[in-house]
């Protein structure tokens, strides 16, 4: 251990000979571990509109995004969550998409909303109908390529990129069939990264449809395969 920090000196002392910066910032220079948030059918779109109506608020933005803050802490690791697209300007390292779009018009409509990107926003025509099979492969299938190209371009975004978390409820045809779908694509293109999904579990006093301990059980078996840390909400 002191050998190699005696080597990491010496290249930083190197690097203050031939650049002027200081050996202590080289040894104690870190990048920030972005975060990208995949938010999953009507639930996790519900859950995307509270968690970063709070999120803009404690780092000090408004509802453009702009730094209107006064304390300058509230930038430290801003960059985990959002994305810096023009000076004191940042977007949500988010991903909306649903397979119909009443929700997305609800987001929308809040005065938050037009922080996100309007292309990490992805809808779909004819919805899940409380299906998993059809959330995971048929119309799920229809714009699976559309959000993993999203999400290829805010992996792009990110100088060192930490892990990806998914909102989505368990019940419904989109939350459980393709935000499970997006799960396992993600783990076979990003198998470094940690994968952390906030599940929420569909209550038996609860209901809204006889299937959902169905498409709870068909999710369950993508959770465990794909996910490295799941954490079970109760409706």
């Amino acid at each position: 251990t002191v050998c190699t920090f005696y080597t990491v000196f010496r290249i930083a002392t190197i690097v203050d000979l031939q650049l002027h910066i200081p050996p202590w910032t080289l040894l104690f220079h870190y990048k920030m571990r972005e975060i990208v948030h995949l938010h999953a059918g009507q639930c996790g779109i519900q859950i995307a509109s509270d968690f970063w109506e709070v999120a803009i608020a404690e780092h000090g933005l408004d509802v453009n995004g702009k730094y209107i803050g006064k304390n300058h802490n509230q930038l430290e690791r801003i960059n985990v969550f959002f994305n810096e697209v023009a000076t004191n300007r940042y977007v949500p390292r988010a991903i909306l998409f649903d397979l119909e779009n009443g929700p997305v018009n609800a987001i929308r409509g809040q005065p938050h909303g037009r922080i996100f990107n309007p292309d990490n926003i992805i809808t779909g025509q004819n919805g899940a109908s409380n299906n998993f099979a059809k959330g995971f492969y048929t119309e799920g299938s229809l714009i699976s390529d559309q959000i993993s190209d999203v999400i290829r371009k805010e992996c792009e975004n990110a100088d060192c990129l930490q892990g990806f978390q998914l909102e989505h409820s368990l019940g419904g045809g989109t939350g459980s069939g393709l935000g499970t779908r997006e799960l396992t694509i993600i783990k076979e293109n990003y198998p470094d990264t940690m994968i952390c999904t906030y599940s929420v579990i569909p209550s038996p006093k609860v209901s809204d449809t006889v299937v959902e301990p169905y498409n709870t059980t068909l999710a369950l078996y993508h959770l465990v395969e794909n996910s490295d840390e799941t954490f079970c909400l109760d409706n």
